[in-house]
Order: C-alpha cells, then structure tokens, then sequence
C-alpha cells in the first residue's frame, strides 16, 4: 500500500515569527485525527517537494493545527516556512506518538533542544502528574515561547548540544517515574548509554530529533522547477519522482 495513500492536505491559514529562530504556522486540516498523544507528529510535504519532514503538533482547536518550525540556515521546510506560505496546501501525514508514561509513573521529567520544544509544552498543558522540565534553547525563547508550567532554561551551545551532560546531573526521584527526551541524536544515544540500569524501556523514552553530525546541506538538485514543470505537462507524482531521480543520477 502506498504511504501517500494515507496522507491528507492541509491549507497555511496564517504564519507567526515567533523569533528568529521559531516560526509558527496554523494549518486547517478537516481530515486530521489526533492520536491524543502530546508529542505526536506528522510527516510534512511543502509545495514543490516531494520529501517530508517531521514535525511535532503543538496544538490542536477543532480542525486548525499548530506547527513551530525551527529555523536552519537550509532545509525543506524550513526556507519554505519563511516565504509568503499563507495559502499553501500543504500535505500531513497521519500523525504518530511515543509519550506513554507507565501506570505507576508518579513524576514526570522531560529533557529537550529547540526541536523538542513544541511536545515539551504540550506536555505541560496535559500532564496530570509533578513535572520537572529542561529545555535547551537560545537566549529568549523563554520570553517568545511563553508555557503553562516553569521550566529550567538551559543556554543553547553555539553548536550542537550539551543536553546528555544537563541529564546526567538531574537528581532523580527514587519513586517509579517516566524520563521523556528528545533532541540531537548523538545525545539521544549518550543518555540511554547513561540510562542503563536506572531507566527501563516503560519508564523512559529518548528521541532523536537530528543529526548534528550529517548537518544541514543544500540539495545538489532542486527538486522545486522539476516538481513544476512535470505539473504542467500534466505528469503523475510517479512520473515526476522518476523526472527527479534521472536527474539526481
């Protein structure tokens, strides 16, 4: 089956610059089903490309979703979110979550970078339990992105992130619990190499975000004026994605 069949469009119903690193869309999707877990997210398809990215849904009222896109020198999404998007169809995929905190969890702490921001203050607007929060951001987002909860505000590195050293000097409840982290993926991989015998799979769950590793580069080939010219003569999705791979070769 394919995925697209499974995907549904949304249109860009307004754009909020939250700073200079958060951008803010709302989107009106008819189709979207919430799986009801607070850092679901769904695979986004911007005119003109065919690759997705994922983003976390920040909030959802009746059919208008919230997205915050986090701003890179290049990406995707990210130059198409700081164009004039209002009015776009956009495409969503079904949306996915991993947020599940066990039955005897009596606490919650959630670790996160910039990209994890948007789940993190979901989570504090629907988290019933004791929550202790830390999130690494640069200097202002505590003021741009305002949250129904206090947080521990981490300063952002100049690159990368320092998030696994932030974690590894949390003092943590001895009472059963659920540990929730997202960010760069290399400190993904250090917290659960530290979580090894303090956290089992119930209790804890580390998402990696990005790489900063592999970095952010330009596509050797632009997908955009192929995605355009193959719509104008008329062609399927099928036939401009074998368009684009002829011309990646």
């Amino acid at each position: 089956m394919s995925v697209r069949a499974a995907n549904h469009p949304a249109d860009v119903v307004s754009k909020e610059v939250l700073s200079a690193e958060l951008v803010r869309l709302r989107l009106r999707a008819p189709e979207f089903r919430t799986t009801g877990a607070p850092d679901e997210w769904v695979a986004l398809t911007v005119p003109g490309q065919f690759q997705t990215r994922y983003y976390t849904v920040r909030a959802i009222e009746a059919d208008l979703l919230t997205i915050d896109v986090v701003i890179h020198e290049h990406g995707l999404v990210t130059e198409w979110a700081q164009t004039e998007c209002v009015g776009d169809e956009v495409t969503l995929s079904v949306p996915k979550g991993s947020y599940l905190p066990p039955e005897d969890a009596q606490w919650v702490v959630l670790a996160a970078d910039l990209t994890g921001l948007p789940a993190v203050g979901r989570i504090l607007e629907t988290e019933p339990r004791p929550v202790l929060a830390y999130v690494e951001a640069p200097v202002g987002t505590e003021e741009a992105y305002p949250l129904s909860a206090p947080v521990t505000w981490l300063p952002a590195p100049a690159s990368g992130s320092e998030l696994a050293k932030t974690v590894e000097e949390i003092d943590f409840a001895a009472t059963p619990g659920y540990f929730w982290m997202a960010g760069e993926s290399a400190q993904m991989r250090d917290v659960r190499r530290w979580s090894r015998g303090r956290f089992d799979a119930k209790h804890m769950t580390a998402m990696g975000y990005w790489s900063g590793a592999r970095g952010r580069q330009t596509r050797a080939v632009d997908p955009g004026p192929i995605y355009a010219r193959g719509r104008a003569a008329g062609k399927s999705d099928a036939e401009i994605w074998a368009d684009y791979d002829e011309a990646r070769s």
